[in-house]
This record gives structure tokens, C-alpha cells and sequence, in this order.
């Protein structure tokens, strides 16, 4: 397999388990959210906050396909110089830790942030505790992006 191939690999592996893991994760907590709302349509703000947390991760599984991208020999990147060849194992192994650990912690974060959902409904005033618990599984995902990083530019 080529180089350019294997970079490609890297681009789908960060955006599609991210976002997959993100899709799931946004539907687990409106399933939990839209339960309560119908019962207490007055925590609409306070619950929204919930319902996107998992959505960040594909957010950085979308960022680390960008910057992929905009490497040299890439799509969006500049042209090659003579001798020069596209680092397509870096890229496909930069892509793996925010594709791995962001599509994971998108469902898991969802789990807490529906948890955190139900509290809210049955104690309004408790809606700021269950966003800080559940942005605690943020951490995770936010080092797999730093790795990701790292491993494209160091």
C-alpha cells in the first residue's frame, strides 16, 4: 500500500470513529433529554449543554483530518518538493489515538451526561454538578488530540 494511501486511511479513521462515536453519543443523550423535557420543557437550556457534550469529540476527530490534510503532498497541503514523499504512516498513526479514544469517550461521556440528564430532571438545581462530572471524560479525548498533535508535528 502507498504512503498516500495509508494517509488517507489516517483521515478516515479520525473522522469516521470520532464521529461515529459522537453520533452515538448525541442520541443516547437527546433520547435522555427529550424525556425529561417533555415533562419539564423549562430545562431546555440547562440540559443542552449535556445533550452536545459528546459532540466534541468528533469535533477533534474532524481537526485532526484537517490538519492531515494541510501536510505537504496532501489535499490541502503544499506540493512535494523533488525527493520528498508523503509521510502517509505518520499520518494514519497520528489519526488512530483521537479516532480510538474520541469515538469511545463519545458514548461514554454520553452515558454520564444521560445520567447527569435524569438528575437534572428530578432536581433542576443540580444541572451545573452533572455538566462538571460529565466534562471530567473530556479530559481523555483532549489527550488522545494533543497525541494526535504531537505525533503530526514533532
Amino acid at each position: 500500500m502507498d504512503q498516500y494511501s495509508l494517509a488517507l486511511i489516517g483521515i478516515g479513521i479520525a473522522t469516521i470513529l470520532s464521529g461515529i462515536g459522537s453520533a452515538i453519543g448525541v442520541g443516547i443523550t437527546v433520547r435522555a433529554a427529550s424525556g425529561v423535557l417533555s415533562e419539564k420543557p423549562d430545562l431546555f437550556g440547562k440540559l443542552l449543554i449535556l445533550v452536545a457534550l459528546p459532540s466534541t469529540n468528533g469535533i477533534y476527530g474532524f481537526l485532526i483530518a484537517i490538519l492531515i490534510m494541510t501536510q505537504p503532498g496532501m489535499p490541502l497541503g503544499s506540493a512535494l518538493e523533488v525527493g520528498q514523499a508523503v509521510d502517509g504512516m505518520r499520518y494514519l498513526l497520528a489519526a488512530l489515538p483521537i479516532g480510538i479514544v474520541g469515538g469511545v469517550a463519545a458514548v461514554t461521556q454520553a452515558k454520564a451526561a444521560a445520567a447527569s440528564i435524569y438528575m437534572a430532571g428530578k432536581k433542576p438545581e443540580t444541572s451545573a454538578r452533572g455538566i462538571v462530572m460529565s466534562s471530567l471524560i473530556e479530559t481523555y479525548p483532549i489527550l488522545a488530540l494533543l497525541v494526535s498533535v504531537l505525533v503530526l508535528f514533532v
